[in-house]
């Protein structure tokens, strides 16, 4: 029962109690019956006017309360005259306004937030209660290679993706480098934000390439410089004087001869630093339009007899049309002998190496059926001076990684199945 009702059903019970009351004590003295009857009269206006004062501020909080359900913080009342009322309508009012400022300022904030999340270069994933992905912004969808669609409503385990493999495996308020292919480094950090009193993580993630490909290059490249100067002026001299020794023809053919191969020695010191200060010495790229089908094939010219040698034949899946790509000819060349000659030197014994054009998108597939790639080398392959041949520089895929970084081209190096190896090159 409503308090309205209760009110109104006391006052007429207790003024009918009195109107009895009245006929029985007063009926034989009608100037008394008629004076408790002006008195009831007066008492039941008295009720009703105090019922309109007690039940206005009930209504306005009614009135009050709703619009707060309804989150319309814009009803505001006015005052009238009565003190208490006013006192009420007053803190409303003052309510109303800090209500509609904080909703207002909570507004600009989350329109910043979606804003900055929308536009933050660090791909972000927020996952909901149930850790499905809430929400992905467009830098994540780019990171990952994948549309919206295919993530939204998703739970983690769900998908297959590379870099959601290692989300998975990483523990709130910590995070972890990861290297996919060995050529595209990312970092990756999850946390959590507190949402109507409950957890919810979020995964951010970070390609550091570039960062750490320019860290890399700064510390071994003042290293290298300052090796080969020694190198040089060292070799350089104590060659021209076993030269000149050579000369003078004084000493056995015993002597000479090991004079003759500490010159040879000193000369492969020399090549084998240049191969160093390579990796410091590569140009911006000069960009010009490059069909890729006849580099390519100059390039398995080159290394035709290379290949020869292990009885390895060369396959080619070309796209009939016209593949022309933006890059600088000789460094492309010198990425694409690289290339091939990483494919040879994986392959024993008798295999092929074949050579794939797609135009749509533009890709360069060079795959070759060697022994492939174990899993404990695939994130080290494109470090610096790391090699898994005996006498390997590691200095090959480092060049690959510098040239095709610089010309602004996606690439990765993995096996895709046991005897597949497949060198992929993205140009768009």
């Amino acid at each position: 029962m409503k308090l309205r009702t209760k009110y109104i059903l006391f006052v007429a019970i207790l003024h009918f109690i009195a109107l009895l009351l009245s006929y029985f004590i007063f009926a034989e003295h009608k100037i008394f019956f008629i004076v408790s009857e002006v008195f009831i009269i007066i008492s039941i206006i008295i009720s009703w006017q105090l019922y309109h004062e007690l039940i206005q501020p009930m209504n306005l909080l009614m009135q009050g309360t709703d619009a707060i359900k309804d989150r319309d913080f814009n009803v505001k009342f006015l005052s009238t005259g009565k003190y208490e009322i006013d006192k009420l309508i007053q803190v409303y009012n003052q309510m109303m306004d800090e209500l509609r400022t904080e909703r207002t300022k909570q507004e600009e904030q989350h329109l910043f937030l979606e804003k900055l999340i929308y536009t933050s270069p660090t791909g972000i994933l927020i996952l909901d209660f149930n850790e499905h992905i809430h929400q992905v912004n467009p830098s994540a969808l780019q990171l990952l290679g994948v549309e919206e669609n295919e993530l939204l409503n998703k739970s983690l385990n769900e998908l297959s993706h590379p870099i959601i493999q290692q989300v998975k495996q990483l523990q709130t308020g910590h995070s972890k480098m990861f290297t996919m292919n060995g050529a595209v480094s990312y970092k990756l950090q999850k946390s959590h934000f507190i949402d109507r009193g409950f957890p919810r993580h979020f995964v951010m993630i970070e390609e550091l390439t570039a960062e750490i490909l320019e860290a890399e290059k700064k510390s071994y490249g003042k290293v290298i410089r300052m090796m080969a100067h020694e190198v040089n002026n060292t070799v350089g001299p104590v060659n021209s004087i076993l030269q000149f020794t050579l000369q003078t023809k004084q000493y056995s053919d015993e002597l000479t001869n090991a004079i003759q191969v500490a010159i040879e020695r000193n000369d492969n010191l020399n090549s084998f630093m240049r191969n160093f200060a390579d990796l410091v010495r590569i140009p911006i790229p000069f960009k010009r339009p490059v069909h890729i089908i006849p580099l390519l094939q100059n390039v398995t010219d080159l290394m035709q007899l290379r290949a020869g040698e292990k009885e390895i034949i060369f396959q080619y899946e070309y796209d009939n049309a016209a593949f022309i790509i933006n890059a600088d000819v000789q460094q492309m060349e010198q990425a694409l002998i690289n290339i091939i000659k990483n494919a040879i030197e994986a392959i024993e014994e008798k295999g092929t190496i074949t050579i794939v054009t797609q135009l749509n998108p533009k890709h360069l597939i060079i795959r070759d059926s060697g022994k492939g790639i174990s899993a404990e080398f695939e994130e080290y392959l494109f470090s610096p001076f790391y090699s898994t041949k005996k006498d390997g520089q590691g200095v090959g895929l480092t060049v690959i990684r510098e040239i095709l970084f610089n010309h602004g081209f996606d690439f990765s190096l993995k096996t895709i199945t046991p005897g597949v190896t497949e060198f992929r090159i993205n140009f768009e």
